[in-house]
């Protein structure tokens, strides 16, 4: 399975953006045009992100926050397609931000989903997001995530901090907050079925070209979605 990602992109074409590459840009058939984007700036990722290599870091072509203002930047209908990969464990709403990947994807459109199975990541110790946690968030129109997905996050993945004095517990809880942590957990069935439930919830029409699990790939749920309907605004 070394290609699969190689195999999917080719479904794709046209003119789409990816968001939240970081340093690991999706590699895409150089026929495809693409834009960056991203809530932080290449300088600010540099500081944020020191292990990563800066040399590295895409381009940002625009400056979004998908927790406060969706997509707004671009037109419903208006993109080929949409590429998320590792981003939306971080978001505060992924329900809302399912939706606005849609509304931006042309009727035919594609929308690539990669995320962490926690099967196989830090994750792992972690309880899986319930539905309903989610579908409440989306419900309450949560633009921010919560320190108790932050403390979450620290229990199971740095339960060291929790022995340190305030202050620095302080810093420590400041710069996982900062660096947008995992907010939410899925493994590869639980996000299959939050797939189902949210496009359903949504009236999205929508045909998994490729879905493949953690047991295939080895660490990740990824997917290429093809948009069949115009999705209401």
């Amino acid at each position: 399975m070394e290609n699969y990602r190689d195999f999917a992109y080719r479904l794709l074409h046209g003119t789409g953006i990816e968001i939240g590459a970081l340093n690991q840009p999706a590699p895409l058939p150089k026929e495809l045009s693409v834009s960056y984007c991203d809530v932080i700036s290449q300088e600010e990722a540099k500081r944020l992100f020191p292990e990563t290599d800066s040399n590295n870091l895409v381009t940002v072509n625009h400056l979004i926050d998908l927790d406060n203002s969706g997509l707004r930047q671009f037109k419903s209908n208006s993109l080929d397609f949409v590429i998320l990969s590792h981003v939306i464990e971080h978001v505060a709403n992924p329900i809302a931000v399912l939706d606005e990947l849609f509304r931006v994807c042309k009727p035919t459109g594609h929308v690539v989903l990669a995320v962490p199975d926690k099967d196989y990541t830090f994750d792992k110790p972690r309880q899986l997001t319930p539905f309903t946690h989610l579908l409440e968030e989306y419900r309450q129109h949560v633009t921010t995530v919560s320190d108790a997905h932050y403390l979450d996050f620290l229990k199971a993945v740095h339960p060291e901090v929790f022995s340190r004095p305030a202050e620095q517990f302080a810093r420590d809880l400041a710069g996982v907050r900062a660096r947008r942590e995992h907010a939410h957990v899925w493994n590869s069935a639980s996000f299959v079925s939050f797939m189902r439930e949210a496009l359903g919830l949504l009236k999205i029409t929508a045909t998994a070209e490729v879905e493949l699990l953690g047991t295939q790939t080895g660490h990740e749920y990824f997917a290429v979605w093809r948009k069949n309907n115009s999705c209401i605004d």
